[in-house]
């Protein structure tokens, strides 16, 4: 009787004695634009058990930002036939809800979608839109020659002083944002003023996606945002000789985005450990550099704990990082293995940037103008050929690793039975 209760503890211990998260990348992982890419159907038949729960805690990780999360997540139930809720999706912009420090500023707010709705979703108080400072000074936004005004106005209100500026995405307009923010950056915040050419600081500025390029249904990868930031970069060193400083660069592949996606695996999880991420993507630049940079993090956090030293993760921007709760920044995995699809901006066809001794140039490299480009870093874990192929890969290596452990485990508990007074019973 005693026997049989020790190996039912035995057996009880190794099934939780590994445990795995998953981070999809949904654009050209998942989906093509809108259509449901044919390997992810059955990649998610695999992930589901016969109640179509997923095996594993999975959290998909995009760096879209034009809507809220309840709305990306119900897009993705309904395309995927999967039940997904808000709390596993995380967007470009998530990560803001951390940065208390900015939600009493006023902050003025570009990209498109609901923008001021889901800035106020994310805790930010006092939200002026592109639209809304566009409306009060109509003589700031003049390129289109048929929406410049036809008499002269003058403000009906005092409008408030933008304090910081969030990048949310690519704007609709290049243009009318460009200029504004020009205008807004150039009068630290008051843009019916003249560009001040003596100023000593630059308003705090938060990016969200530094995509330069993204996989729609077009033969070849589209625009993103961070084509957008290369702009708007090159005209404010052009006009200032300076380079435009941001406060945080938000999304994959910055270090806080993957905090934040680790922290919701560990919810789905009951608040426990997990041990190895597996994070799934198409993007050499963001998906990969990203992953691969948060497995070093932890990598360096375990050794920093290992010699009781303090390491805490900096978000990726020019200025250092925003004031985040320390508590948030937990991060507990032992690593993040990255997995790089060929279904998305990833051509096959193209050489991974691995070897060390040759000379990387910036037409290989496009990564944003902050990140600093190491080979190491875009070398995936794996190359496979689509989110099946990758996720039969951390199965079989889930399965490899909870053999070895359950072997290990099975073979402590026998050394204690054989050793210990009772094996004389």
């Amino acid at each position: 009787m005693w026997c049989r209760g020790f190996l039912q503890q035995a057996v009880r211990s190794m099934s939780t004695s590994r445990q795995a998260g998953v981070l999809l990348d949904v654009d050209g992982v998942l989906l093509r634009g809108g259509s449901v890419i044919p390997a992810a159907q059955r990649a998610f038949r695999k992930l589901l058990d016969r109640n179509k729960n997923f095996l594993f805690p999975v959290v998909f990780v995009t760096n879209a930002g034009s809507c809220q999360r309840h709305h990306k997540a119900q897009q993705l139930s309904h395309l995927l036939d999967v039940k997904i809720v808000p709390e596993q999706v995380v967007l470009s912009h998530s990560p803001l809800q951390m940065l208390k420090s900015f939600h009493d500023k006023c902050v003025l707010v570009s990209g498109q979608g609901p923008v001021a709705d889901i800035a106020n979703t994310l805790g930010f108080q006092k939200v002026v839109t592109i639209e809304q400072l566009r409306e009060h000074h109509p003589l700031l936004d003049m390129v289109d020659h048929n929406r410049r005004p036809k008499l002269s106005s003058t403000p009906l209100r005092t409008f408030p002083k933008i304090e910081a500026i969030i990048l949310f995405g690519e704007p609709i307009r290049w243009e009318t944002n460009m200029q504004l923010l020009i205008d807004v950056l150039l009068t630290n915040g008051s843009p019916g003023c003249e560009y001040d050419a003596h100023l000593l600081t630059q308003l705090p500025v938060l990016a969200c996606n530094m995509d330069l390029m993204w996989m729609a249904e077009a033969p070849s990868p589209r625009f993103g945002h961070g084509m957008f930031l290369l702009c708007l970069e090159s005209v404010y060193r052009k006009l200032t000789g300076q380079e435009l400083q941001y406060q945080a660069l938000l999304g994959k592949p910055s270090l806080l985005t993957y905090q934040y996606a680790e922290h919701l695996l560990r919810l789905q999880n009951h608040n426990q450990r997990i041990n190895t991420v597996y994070a799934i993507g198409d993007n050499l630049m963001t998906d990969i550099y990203g992953a691969n940079l948060y497995n070093r993090y932890l990598a360096q956090q375990h050794a920093a704990i290992t010699t009781s030293s303090r390491f805490v993760a900096q978000g990726t921007g020019s200025r250092g990082t925003a004031v985040v709760s320390e508590e948030e920044l937990v991060s507990t995995a032992a690593q993040c293995r990255s997995l790089l699809v060929c279904t998305g901006v990833y051509n096959p066809r193209s050489p991974l940037p691995s070897d060390q001794s040759s000379t990387i140039t910036e037409t290989v490299f496009h990564g944003h103008r902050d990140l600093v480009l190491e080979p190491d870093l875009v070398e995936p874990s794996h190359v496979v050929e689509d989110v099946e192929a990758a996720v039969d890969l951390l199965l079989q290596e889930e399965a490899a690793d909870l053999k070895r452990s359950h072997s290990d485990c099975l073979s402590g508990y026998c050394r204690q039975f054989t050793s210990g007074p009772w094996s004389r019973v």
